[in-house]
């Protein structure tokens, strides 16, 4: 990446980072900082899958991955959007064009669930942000989607739970090619396991 676009990242990055360490609260088991990190990580690896390989391309993932669950500081539902305004507020003071702003929102917006990106860099972010659907830390990282989940009122017991889990994995797909094939097979292993869970009632 051009010393531009690597003097604005490193400068966002240190943005964001301290805004999140400083304003979420430790309620977000699943949505914190290192899910954050996660997802800025997962966006970089899968974009190199990809064979994507301009600055301006990696440059803008990396905002939106950045960005994504920033609206988490004030609201939970609509996240997202509000995520994006946030981004129209701050970003143009780092030096991004009105136009790349644009292109951000747009990959944050495909994070929404159910995710419906529109571009290949959407398509990206989509699946960096659930990209341990189909890996071996999925148990204690869904763990901590549950406890969040609890805390927040969305599901009111494990059986509750596993329900919308496997739901879940129902309809959901990875977009992009690369994390079809490193992904899937280990997800679709999950699955099955989830299967098995016997609800507490039942037993």
């Amino acid at each position: 990446m051009n010393r531009h676009y690597q003097n604005i990242c490193d400068a966002v990055y240190n943005h964001v980072i301290a805004k999140m360490q400083n304003g979420l609260h430790s309620n977000f088991t699943y949505h914190s900082l290192d899910h954050t990190l996660d997802v800025f990580e997962q966006t970089q690896q899968i974009a190199a899958r990809e064979n994507i390989t301009d600055d301006e391309s990696l440059f803008l993932l990396r905002m939106a991955s950045l960005y994504h669950d920033t609206g988490f500081l004030y609201i939970y539902a609509g996240h997202e959007e509000k995520g994006c305004e946030l981004a129209k507020k701050e970003l143009p003071g780092f030096g991004v064009t009105n136009e790349q702003v644009e292109k951000i929102c747009g990959m944050i917006r495909a994070t929404k669930i159910p995710q419906s990106p529109k571009n290949k860099l959407e398509e990206i972010i989509g699946d960096a942000d659930l990209d341990y659907l189909g890996r071996d830390d999925f148990d204690p990282i869904s763990n901590q989607l549950y406890k969040e989940f609890l805390e927040f009122g969305f599901v009111k017991d494990y059986d509750d739970w596993m329900k919308k889990q496997i739901g879940f994995f129902g309809i959901h797909n990875y977009f992009t090619q690369s994390s079809r094939e490193l992904r899937n097979p280990k997800k679709m292993a999950q699955l099955e396991k989830l299967k098995t869970y016997i609800p507490s009632g039942s037993q």
